[in-house]
């Protein structure tokens, strides 16, 4: 039942291979059978996040952490998506945007997953014309007051330790940057977003700061822009990592249905659908496999979201149709994977924001208003 078709073995180093063994291992026995009670009761595994420092997954090669990130999502994307949260957006910001001064103080413990944190970019009224973002901040004597901000659709915001929250500077011509907000000093709320129906394990929040003030040194320097070229990169991983899962427990499934006498996998239709979905899996597999050995531009990261993403809703609605009645429950896994490749569609930039990215690119026009 593998779902590596064309046997790609990614040029993986015996180290490499050890971590991604351990991720498969604990995403099977430890996340796998408890999955489906936290998406139906809209929670996340907190318990699993002290152990996810012993997997040794922080400070990869953008390869091995496009794979960790596929292992996690064809067990479950909203434990992928924390991942790419914590790992990608909150420590990648840092990385890149800090002093050693402020490397040194936030990211040991966040490597260690005993401080989580949060990247707070997209408002209310504020999605893809982030350029419109109405958060702001200003700088006074003895350092920078949030004066208002609102954050919605905020991926472990109601568990964070520490929020990346981004705004409109004042002092610097309003141009939009990262402030740390690691003391919830002043006027901060955070409010769960409810009635989810897609990566419902992942935890979204509505943030709300005003008058919030933090020190002079919890100014980030540098571009939302350069921090998300790798995560939607890494939801392309992921994306790909969903429709592994949702192939594999659909052929596992109709090679145990009966009808008519005999498996459904039998049948000519049946067998259709399922080359199908083997043949979106191993498109996105190799994609993301060229992406991962080199160094990729935001066009390419933004070709490979787009491409990745659309094809996983194909993925999951053929895979949902093999089931039939049975899958329209959560307890055949499939209906979990159907909802949560919504939410990859459209988190990160939407497809169509991207295919404007990638036309851009290529046409050298762009067709943004």
């Amino acid at each position: 039942m593998s779902s590596n078709f064309y046997e790609l073995g990614y040029n993986l180093t015996d180290v490499d291979i050890q971590i991604l063994l351990r991720v498969r291992k604990f995403m099977e026995k430890i996340v796998a059978p408890e999955i489906n009670y936290y998406w139906i009761n809209d929670k996340f595994p907190r318990y699993i996040i002290p152990r996810l420092k012993y997997l040794d997954i922080i400070d990869k090669s953008p390869l091995l952490t496009g794979l960790i990130t596929m292992e996690m999502a064809r067990i479950d994307p909203s434990i992928a998506t924390f991942y790419t949260i914590h790992n990608g957006l909150v420590i990648g910001t840092i990385e890149k945007m800090g002093t050693e001064e402020q490397k040194k103080k936030w990211l040991p413990s966040l490597k260690r997953f005993e401080t989580i944190g949060c990247f707070a970019l997209t408002e209310p009224d504020v999605g893809s014309g982030i350029n419109d973002m109405r958060s702001f901040a200003s700088r006074d004597e003895y350092g920078w007051t949030i004066v208002h901000a609102e954050k919605k659709w905020i991926g472990c915001a109601t568990f964070a330790d520490i929020f990346l929250i981004w705004a409109c500077n004042q002092a610097n011509d309003w141009k939009i940057e990262c402030f740390i907000v690691d003391d919830k000093t002043g006027d901060f709320r955070i409010e769960k977003i409810e009635n989810k129906f897609g990566l419902r394990v992942c935890q979204n929040g509505l943030i709300v700061c005003n008058d919030v003030k933090i020190p002079k040194e919890n100014k980030l320097n540098g571009s939302f822009k350069d921090v998300l070229r790798m995560t939607r990169y890494l939801v392309g991983w992921e994306a790909t990592g969903l429709q592994m899962g949702a192939y594999e427990h659909t052929l596992k499934y109709a090679k145990e249905r009966e009808q008519f006498g005999k498996p459904i996998a039998s049948f000519q239709l049946i067998q259709e659908l399922l080359a199908k979905m083997l043949g979106n899996v191993t498109a996105c597999q190799c994609m993301m496999y060229q992406l991962g050995r080199i160094e990729f531009t935001d066009a390419q990261a933004a070709l490979a979201k787009a491409f990745c993403t659309s094809k996983a809703r194909e993925t999951v609605a053929w895979g949902r149709e093999i089931f039939g009645g049975n899958g329209m429950s959560i307890d055949y896994n499939i209906g979990r994977f159907f909802c949560d490749a919504e939410a990859l569609y459209s988190y990160e930039g939407t497809y169509q924001m991207q295919n404007l990215i990638v036309g851009k690119h290529i046409t050298g026009l762009s067709a943004f208003v």
